[in-house]
């Protein structure tokens, strides 16, 4: 009997043990950080991919795309962090089927902590992920902090409008 409940509670250390081991090498796999192309993104990321694939922008998403043309656009967000992992897929595919070259965006992946290697997540005072930060010669015009009001094109379009 005490052979069996030794037995037992080694097995159940051994279980734990291989748990937290894989778990450990998932978050080892890493989050991005730092400037990433959005084919990395979206070929290194399932959920990303996923959302992606799916998300079919409407008829007004497609339409602000126009009014972004001469702005820069930072994108910070986290791989790891959910509201990302749909906003940031949702603008990638807008962007894409508008067929435009506007607005001209940078990918900054953060980590947890909200910080990069290049020091865009300070330099943007970041708070909450997603964020995207529409700039005009290098001046903020406006952000959109994790989601949306209207859609995320038609309120960057609504920042261009005001800053004209």
């Amino acid at each position: 009997m005490i052979k069996f409940s030794v037995l037992r509670n080694v097995s159940v250390i051994l279980i734990m043990m291989t748990m937290l081991c894989t778990s450990a090498v998932a978050s080892q796999k890493g989050d991005l950080l730092g400037e990433v192309s959005s084919e990395a993104l979206l070929a290194e990321f399932p959920a990303f991919m996923s959302e992606y694939s799916t998300y079919e922008p409407s008829e007004e998403e497609l339409n602000a795309v126009a009014a972004l043309e001469g702005n820069q656009l930072v994108i910070l967000f986290g791989t790891w962090c959910h509201d990302s992992e749909r906003e940031v897929p949702r603008l990638l595919k807008t962007l894409d089927v508008s067929g435009l070259d506007a607005p001209d965006f940078t990918l900054i992946a953060v980590d947890r902590t909200k910080r990069d290697p290049e020091g865009m997540a300070k330099k943007h005072s970041l708070k909450y992920t997603p964020t995207f930060v529409l700039l005009r010669d290098g001046d903020e015009i406006g952000r959109v902090v994790e989601r949306a009001d209207a859609g995320l094109t038609q309120d960057l379009k609504a920042f261009v409008e005001v800053a004209q």
